[in-house]
């Protein structure tokens, strides 16, 4: 995201180097899905109509059905409207109404509305129970789709279906390889599966 400035070798996207690229222009290519997305103490159509270009035009009804389509491929329009006042509903402070689980739906809502080329999963489903990760995977699926993605993660489980994994150990590029490559062939990656499956490697 160009917080810091790269002070060796180099970052480019399609053979632009972003150091060639204004922090607006870059960030317009770019969503994040961070492991603690960052919520207001505004409305569910706030916090989620914020990619919008207009975020203050919130009565346009073309805005709202936007905002509705993307809690819905996000997989949290049901839980919306289970609320008193559905997407009118404050989340509260830094979203302290909501799970975890919910507002990582939240952010992913917010990325489909932006449909950046490029697109940050960064630990979100780290701290997350089973029926939580598998609704974030099923909403993650309809976000990737005809996208660049990078997923940071520890836990395995949300990286396997990736076409290369980089196993980052002490600051360097150790093992890659896809899942099955890196179960056959690797002995870090293959340990960490090992412990976080209970012990048996599934193929």
């Amino acid at each position: 995201m160009k917080y810091y400035d790269v002070w060796k070798g180099g970052i480019e996207i399609d053979g632009v180097n972003i150091k060639d690229l204004s922090n607006k222009d870059l960030r317009e290519i770019i969503g994040l899905v961070p492991q603690e997305p960052v919520l207001f103490n505004r409305s569910v159509y706030y916090n989620v109509g914020y990619a919008l270009d207009d975020i203050h035009d919130l009565d346009n009804l073309g805005n709202k059905e936007i905002i509705i389509e993307a809690c819905k491929k996000a997989k949290i329009h049901d839980f919306i409207m289970t609320l008193k006042d559905g997407y009118e509903t404050k989340v509260g402070e830094r979203g302290l109404k909501l799970s975890g689980g919910q507002k990582q739906r939240i952010a992913i809502a917010r990325v489909l509305i932006k449909n950046p080329k490029v697109v940050i999963f960064d630990e979100a489903t780290s701290m997350l129970d089973s029926e939580s990760e598998k609704l974030i995977q099923e909403a993650f699926t309809v976000l990737s789709q005809n996208k660049t993605v990078i997923i940071i993660a520890h836990r395995l489980s949300t990286i396997t279906h990736c076409d290369n994994i980089f196993v980052i150990e002490n600051g360097s590029v150790a093992e890659s390889g896809t899942h099955k490559e890196l179960l056959s062939d690797s002995k870090i990656y293959k340990n960490l599966w090992d412990i976080q499956s209970g012990g048996f490697s599934k193929k």
